[in-house]
């Protein structure tokens, strides 16, 4: 299996197919801005739940209104007025007229409502109408935002603040979501230290650790940091296999590759039940990347590279933390300059989006690819295909923003 090359989809559905599912948890609505929803989620009440208007002005019935005009005004007799919060409490009649706020409660008979802007008032109880009013106009009938019985809300959905206010909107006051996933982090390599160290010649401040916690985090997970090992196999074992048992995922950063000194994937394949899904990826950057799992529970071996690790997060952790990604549709945006590319892997750039003639623009981050100021600068990702050969500049390609 040892860089037998897998595409990153069929990584991902190898991956997705052998995990055990997260525990599920039911908590307030107020709580699960972040959460992934366990099941789908219908509306208990039609929204809105009665006939209302979306202006303030009269409700009246249509037809009386029509061929007003400003020079040839309608006139109707003001015979109740609906107060907000309230039921109107009566029937609306041919040739009358409601008052009636933004959101009131449309009175039985009323068909329309006609702009306070359009009505002037002509004596005690009687307005002119100066325009007509066409039937349903600045009117929003029960059920027209959400019926009663349907899906608002599918299972896997990562809730974000809009949805919490949809089915606050239709009563829903407690959801079932999954827990969320507790991700060990490990970072591995001789020559890292912390970020508050000096580094002396040779070692480099490890940058994989905080940021895939950081990743994990936003991605709705509990990052749970295991420090960083030396490139010691028995000291890697252990910290690993107490890693997959705390966690419901880990990820090590480092030691991926074939060198004679990169121990991630023997350290992975040695723990009892480990079954080694993939070793290697048809993707650049991110080639050297494990794919595990133990007990049910996903183990990945990233490579060292920031970037390269952040990508490998980015296609295949990511989505196993948001399932909704899984369905996520690229955009499409012209490249500003050129690209090559080499078939049989996915090729993934760092752009930046830049207006130009009026459109958004991808521009390549040029830069050695060892430098990690250039992740800060990106915006997005350009995906190549597994068959191009590159793009050229004003062509349109993928993008995933980041």
């Amino acid at each position: 299996m040892l860089f037998t090359t897998l595409a990153v989809a069929a990584a991902r559905e190898r991956m997705t197919e052998r995990l055990k599912r997260l525990t599920v948890e039911e908590i307030p609505l107020t709580a699960a801005s972040g959460r992934v929803l366990a099941e789908d989620i219908h509306a208990p009440d039609d929204v809105p739940a009665f006939d209302r208007s979306t202006m303030d002005g009269f409700a009246v019935r249509a037809a009386d209104t029509f061929g007003a005009s400003e020079g040839l005004p309608a006139y109707l007799k003001v015979a109740g007025e609906v107060l907000m919060g309230g039921s109107p409490g009566g029937i609306l009649n041919q040739g009358e007229a409601w008052r009636i706020p933004t959101g009131g409660m449309l009175p039985e008979g009323a068909d329309a409502v006609v702009m306070v802007e359009h009505v002037e008032e002509a004596g005690p109880d009687i307005v002119a109408v100066l325009r007509p009013a066409a039937p349903e106009e600045n009117v929003v009938r029960r059920g027209d935002d959400v019926r009663a019985g349907t899906v608002v809300a599918n299972e896997g959905k990562r809730l974000r603040p809009q949805e919490v206010g949809l089915l606050s909107a239709c009563g829903v006051v407690r959801v079932r979501v999954r827990k969320r996933p507790v991700v060990g982090v490990i970072g591995t390599g001789d020559e890292l230290v912390s970020a508050e160290a000096i580094p002396a010649p040779g070692q480099v401040r490890d940058v994989n650790t905080p940021a895939l916690a950081a990743a994990v985090e936003a991605s709705g997970g509990v990052p749970v940091i295991f420090g960083t090992v030396q490139d010691e196999l028995p000291v890697l074992r252990d910290i690993l296999a107490r890693a997959v048992g705390e966690c419901d995922m880990v990820l090590l950063s480092g030691g991926s590759s074939v060198g004679t000194r990169d121990l991630t994937l023997q350290a992975i394949a040695s723990l009892p039940g480990a079954e080694v899904l993939f070793h290697g990826l048809a993707l650049k950057p991110g080639k050297p990347t494990v794919g595990a799992v133990v007990d049910g529970k996903a183990v990945f071996g990233l490579p060292g590279h920031p970037g390269s690790a952040l990508l490998v997060f980015e296609l295949l952790v990511r989505p196993l933390l948001e399932p909704e990604l899984l369905k996520r549709v690229p955009l499409r945006v012209r490249l500003g300059r050129s690209l090559r590319s080499a078939p049989g892997r996915e090729d993934y750039f760092r752009v930046r989006l830049v207006e130009k003639g009026g459109e958004l623009v991808a521009e390549p981050i040029l830069g050695k690819s060892g430098l990690i100021a250039t992740l800060a600068r990106a915006d997005g990702l350009v995906r190549l295909s597994i068959d191009a050969t590159g793009a050229e500049a004003g062509e349109l390609v993928d993008l995933f923003l980041i």
